[in-house]
């Protein structure tokens, strides 16, 4: 089938049956904010995003740089007393020697293992560092030659295509600091961030080369799209034609005329409040508004407390960021109890995990607390894959057995599959 770039075609589009049958996938956060692998651990993004703690003190350590920017914050502090006066971008050459040491096959490896059946890559987060050798020529020449200098996304593509895994890429189309590097301050910033200029033609043509080089199984756009929504269905259209088993998020919400405004006092204050309530009414739910055209949902650290009729996915990290950082401790991360309870209640709501691994910059190692539970879900998923690979939901997500214990429930082949909670 050949999509047109319309609502009426592209949303014609179905979820393929292999992103129905994954349950289990991998994200990757390893950009060059994973060198000083910094970011205050006391609060969750959701005390962040609710108000009840400041942007100063967000746990995502790939935000270094934002971070940095912001008086007070603690990774200022940190930066001033560890790195002086270093730039941010100082930190990519340590970044490309710890390349050396990296070794895709083990990564693809570890994530089948693991029991995962596709893996994300994020190839350029919001500090525009790009883990490939794009030909797009940034119209900055201060960032001519911003990005590994080795194709790291098509060696990893390689990699886990080799044991069989789908291969997907993210991509920040809503930031890059490289862009516009004002401080993001709370909510509505994140929206206002969005960069124009020369920006939409350069996220556009990076794209379109990722889709390209790569045919990506997953196209997972991060924020927004900052361009209007008549070129954004003519990148889907391309991207379903090129790969038409392939799928989106829901992260493609398109620029506005708006977008300018949002940064006036007033109005910067009432959409804050807006986005506040909203929050408040989810439940403290992290999920985008949903854009015209998506395949699937991506609330981020949470769960939906029922069925959804809709493809979802969770995202999250293993401990409170995405990115590694370094001063993580034991009592961070989540426990194996937690992990297995809230995967098994993913899949019987319709949904996937998608779990994201927070490599060192440094040597391009997977740190062991991580390693470890990918080893969990292999040895949960040797033992209950039966009940979760390739099954759809039934009329209820959550029972107990004979004995009492909590169950989720699935069915696959006409039958009724129960679901051990670990």
């Amino acid at each position: 089938m050949s999509y047109a770039p319309t609502l009426e075609s592209l949303r014609s589009h179905p979820v393929p049956e292999w992103y129905h049958d994954a349950k289990l996938g991998i994200f990757i956060h390893w950009s060059v904010s994973s060198v000083p692998a910094f970011a205050p651990r006391e609060a969750g993004i959701e005390a962040i995003f609710a108000g009840e703690s400041e942007q100063t003190d967000s746990p995502y350590s790939e935000w270094y740089w934002n971070s940095l920017k912001l008086e007070g914050s603690a990774v200022q502090r940190h930066h001033q007393e560890r790195y002086g006066d270093q730039p941010y971008e100082a930190f990519a050459d340590t970044y490309r020697k710890g390349l050396d040491q990296w070794q895709p096959a083990a990564w693809a490896r570890a994530f089948k293992e693991a029991g995962a059946r596709y893996v994300v890559l994020v190839t350029k987060h919001h500090d525009g560092f790009c883990l490939w050798p794009s030909a797009v020529p940034h119209p900055n020449p201060r960032y001519e030659g911003w990005n590994t200098g080795r194709d790291v996304v098509g060696e990893l593509a390689a990699a886990v295509r080799g044991e069989g895994l789908r291969f997907g890429v993210y991509y920040s189309g809503g930031l890059d600091w490289t862009f516009d590097d004002r401080p993001v301050r709370g909510l509505v910033d994140v929206l206002a961030g969005m960069p124009g200029g020369a920006y939409p033609a350069y996220a556009a043509a990076q794209v379109r080369e990722l889709i390209e080089r790569y045919e990506p199984d997953v196209l997972w756009n991060d924020i927004s799209w900052p361009q209007p929504n008549a070129q954004l269905y003519e990148l889907v259209a391309h991207y379903y034609n090129a790969v038409p088993e392939g799928v989106i998020n829901d992260r493609w919400l398109a620029r506005s005329w708006l977008i300018p405004l949002i940064r006036l006092g007033p109005v910067n204050w009432l959409v804050e409040a807006l986005l506040k309530r909203q929050l408040a009414k989810a439940g403290g739910m992290i999920a985008p508004p949903a854009p015209p055209v998506y395949d699937y949902r991506t609330p981020e650290y949470a769960s939906f407390p029922e069925i959804q009729e809709k493809k979802w996915e969770c995202v999250r990290g293993m401990d409170k960021s995405f990115g590694y950082n370094h001063t993580s401790l034991p009592e961070d991360f989540i426990t194996r109890e937690d992990l297995l309870h809230s995967f098994a209640d993913i899949v019987s709501k319709n949904g996937n995990l998608l779990l994201n691994v927070g490599p060192r910059g440094v040597d391009a190692q997977i740190p062991e607390p991580q390693l470890e539970r990918l080893h969990w879900l292999g040895e949960y998923l040797a033992a209950n894959g039966e009940a979760i690979y390739g099954s759809r939901p039934w009329d209820r997500a959550e029972g107990t057995s004979e004995a009492g214990a909590p169950l989720r429930y699935t069915q696959r082949d006409g039958q009724v599959r129960e679901i051990p909670l670990g």
